[in-house]
């Protein structure tokens, strides 16, 4: 407890093809399910690729129930599905000055490029112009922030949800992060030989590379005065950028060290649970992530990674793997790395493909991404000393 102003989580909602809840997409990771399977031939793509796709179907008829109808494009469903799920938990009224929304996506509707595609203007597959399409459904009057910074994106989005709050201006943030597939992003990964065709195996020593995954997944944020023990707090976040290239990581985790280092901050590492790390199963990602760890002497501390559970969701996986590790502390779980067998990298880790128990109140959430961008944030139940 304390009287300091803290930046609380409020609500959540994460949809994937494991759930259309928070609830039922934890229950689904606890138990070790995925769906992830290889696609032949999908989209008229020459080459196989294993994904976690959503039911169209399904979801354009939940949307349907929800009057969001064919005006919106499935990217749009997704954003707003999310939302409203996780406003329904709520008593805010998203429609006040004092609510803002923040999406945070790294390609959104980039399927409308294939010509192909009709029925929306062109101007659709500009970021800020989606992101319009879901505040103005929920009639918010705020201009919506879009935040795109690659795969670090979700936890960028939290971050300056975190701002917003602290400069008084508004009273929630609605932070949405969603992507879907398409052709466009899938020949763009295999392109880089960066697929696997076999669901992946992050940090181990057999891993091939990532899969990629649909989801959307929603946090809303407030500033309390008091927080309570169960509150989750958004402690600290932090970005950094080593620009080593445009797609390769820093051989000595230079970005990603000084984000943790920026996090953790005083705080002793014997108050994490775990690290929840980015975990793509591609080779210098994993192992720079191991090296990051180590340099800020956070070895001892366990560490999981969900991309074998749902791929890479791209701008939803900051958003939806900080969730699910707040279920994970509040449930005295870690969560296992599905897919993880021996370990592949030169730094130690402390990993598991099974669950583990833990009394442990904190954790830290770590991405990466392409052109050297890094961020660490730090939640906690009850806020840390």
């Amino acid at each position: 407890m304390g009287d300091k102003q803290m930046i609380v989580r409020v609500s959540d909602n994460i949809i994937s093809p494991l759930g259309m809840s928070t609830a039922e997409n934890y229950t689904a990771v606890k138990a070790g399910h995925s769906e992830l399977k290889r696609r032949d031939g999908l989209w008229q793509l020459p080459e196989p690729f294993t994904a976690s796709l959503m039911d169209r179907e399904m979801v354009n008829e939940i949307a349907a129930q929800q009057h969001i109808d064919e005006r919106y494009t499935f990217f749009e469903k997704m954003i707003i599905l999310s939302a409203a799920k996780a406003l329904e938990q709520t008593h805010i009224d998203p429609a006040s000055d004092k609510v803002l929304f923040i999406l945070s996506t790294t390609k959104g509707n980039v399927f409308l490029l294939d010509k192909r595609e009709t029925g929306f203007p062109s101007e659709r597959v500009l970021l800020g112009v989606a992101a319009r399409q879901m505040s103005e459904y929920f009639r918010n009057p705020n201009t919506p922030i879009v935040v795109s910074n690659a795969c670090i994106s979700g936890v960028c989005a939290q971050i300056q949800a975190m701002r917003e709050l602290e400069s008084g201006h508004f009273d929630y943030v609605v932070t949405v992060g969603a992507d879907v597939q398409s052709a466009f992003i899938v020949s763009g990964f295999q392109s880089f030989k960066a697929l696997s065709v076999d669901p992946c195996k992050p940090f181990d020593a057999n891993r091939t590379g990532l899969n990629l995954g649909d989801a959307a997944a929603t946090i809303i944020y407030t500033k309390k005065d008091k927080v309570t023990d169960n509150d989750w707090v958004a402690c600290r976040g932090a970005i950094r950028n080593d620009a080593n290239h445009i797609s390769g990581p820093s051989r000595t985790g230079e970005g990603s060290y000084r984000a943790l280092r920026a996090v953790l901050g005083d705080t002793n590492p014997e108050k994490l649970a775990f690290i929840n790390t980015h975990g793509t199963a591609t080779l210098y990602n994993d192992e720079m992530e191991s090296f990051a760890i180590e340099r800020a002497g956070l070895s001892n501390v366990p560490v999981n990674g969900l991309k074998g559970y749902y791929g890479h969701t791209m701008g939803a996986a900051g958003i939806l793997e900080t969730i699910l590790s707040m279920q994970a502390v509040d449930d005295n779980n870690i969560l296992a790395t599905r897919g993880f067998e021996t370990i592949g990298v030169t730094h130690p880790l402390v990993l598991s493909n099974e669950n583990k128990p833990t009394d442990k109140r904190a954790f830290i959430k770590l991405l990466s991404g392409f052109g050297g961008c890094n961020v660490a944030l730090l939640m906690a139940k009850g806020g840390v000393s």
